[in-house]
């Protein structure tokens, strides 16, 4: 029987190709095959200068390969290659599918390993120079999405905390808003809405919850929203 390869799942980080750690980059150039993301920039794929290129697609909202094939594809590599490297973005431990990828993987015997990378929620903060905890205001910090499975409510519950940050936020970020009206927080809550974010193309809005509620004009790439008192700006913030 041939030797079966190894499978890293790479974080990509939230889209600038310097913010993927030195343990994902060397990794990328040391590929045999790299299965890549959607959100993966072009800038990032050229860190990959020796592997085959594979696009598994998978975005938030938008028509993609199954997840059930994406497993199957990961094992057929790991079948062929020495090494290989599955390239999500942000980080793959949050909102990417890994307890799939992993699962699939540890059942046909193959060696996986988890490489972090920025989370979005983290990479906007330092974008917009927000953090998203702030002493004797904001101890508690929630991330969630709205996108569920088929046999999950369409509206779970939001968490409790101080500071929400919803990922995948475009469509839903206004029914978010409602509920939190809805449920007695200010109107004038302080919310950062980041598209696109450290990349060229990258946008921010300041916003009210009760701004939010009103709905957020159609992007053109991935979008967070943070939501809390701490995301009031400074006095002398530009």
């Amino acid at each position: 029987m041939a030797a079966l390869g190894k499978v890293y799942l790479v974080g990509a980080g939230p889209g600038a190709a310097d913010l993927i750690t030195v343990r994902g980059a060397r990794l990328l150039a040391q590929a045999d095959v790299v299965l890549y993301d959607a959100l993966v920039t072009p800038e990032m794929l050229e860190l990959c200068v020796r592997a085959e290129r594979i696009s598994v697609g998978k975005r938030s909202g938008q028509r993609s390969m199954a997840q059930t094939l994406i497993n199957e594809q990961l094992v057929d590599c790991a079948r062929k290659y020495a090494l290989v490297v599955r390239l999500k973005g942000g980080d793959p431990m949050l909102f990417g599918r890994a307890d799939e990828e992993l699962r699939a993987l540890e059942a046909e015997g193959i060696a996986v390993d988890v490489v972090p990378g920025i989370t979005t929620a983290v990479a906007a903060a330092a974008a917009t120079k927000q953090p998203l905890t702030k002493r004797g205001l904001a101890r508690s910090v929630a991330f969630f999405t709205s996108s569920t499975a088929p046999d999950e409510p369409d509206h779970p519950a939001l968490p409790e905390t101080d500071t929400l940050v919803q990922y995948m936020g475009g469509r839903e970020a206004a029914a978010t808003a409602e509920r939190l009206l809805a449920e007695g927080r200010r109107p004038d809550l302080p919310v950062v809405v980041v598209e696109n974010c450290s990349r060229a193309d990258e946008r921010i809005l300041r916003l009210t919850l009760t701004d939010l509620a009103r709905g957020l004009e159609p992007g053109h790439g991935p979008v967070l929203v943070m939501m809390g008192e701490a995301l009031a700006k400074r006095e002398h913030q530009p």
